[in-house]
């Protein structure tokens, strides 16, 4: 009798650790379902971006040779604005050398006349100028003071022209 009992203590044991495992398995089947239904999800998710990355990149390929044949049609215009800024260069440079030609011719014919006229610019009373155009115009004025002033008023027009070009290239 002892093993009679004992082999049915072993079969309602054995019956339960079935019961048990049973359950266990069919948990880990949903889990398992669970989880290849995310996939297959997650596969679809994939193929629709795929599609729309490969359609943004074909896209952005064709922005830029858009963009790379706009900037060889740009190319020729750059190069026209960079031999104009030569020019203007140039330009520059030859109204300063003869500026500074202007300038030494007065500046000779100044000192020559520099002593004559000391005499009538110490019994001229003046006000301090202004402005550098204003310094200026009245250090030619008291340099080239004539009666004959039509003579010499071309000198005003000159100071003029320079100031206007130093403002136009600020």
């Amino acid at each position: 009798m002892i093993y009679q009992i004992s082999v049915a203590l072993i079969a309602i044991a054995f019956a339960v650790l079935v019961f048990f495992l049973i359950r266990t398995l069919k948990s880990a089947q949903g889990s398992l379902d669970n989880v290849s239904q995310t996939l297959q999800e997650v596969q679809k998710t994939i193929d629709e971006l795929s599609y729309e990355v490969k359609q943004t990149v074909r896209h952005a390929n064709d922005i830029t040779v858009d963009v790379q044949h706009k900037m060889k049609q740009i190319d020729p215009v750059m190069e026209s604005v960079q031999n104009l800024g030569e020019v203007l260069n140039e330009v520059t440079e030859a109204a300063k050398q003869v500026s500074s030609t202007l300038m030494a011719k007065f500046q000779t014919k100044r000192s020559s006349n520099e002593q004559s006229k000391r005499s009538e610019v110490a019994n001229v009373v003046q006000t301090p100028p202004a402005t550098p155009t204003d310094r200026t115009l009245q250090s030619y004025e008291a340099t080239y003071h004539d009666d004959a002033k039509g003579s010499k008023s071309w000198l005003k027009y000159v100071d003029v022209a320079a100031n206007v070009w130093q403002r136009m290239r600020k």
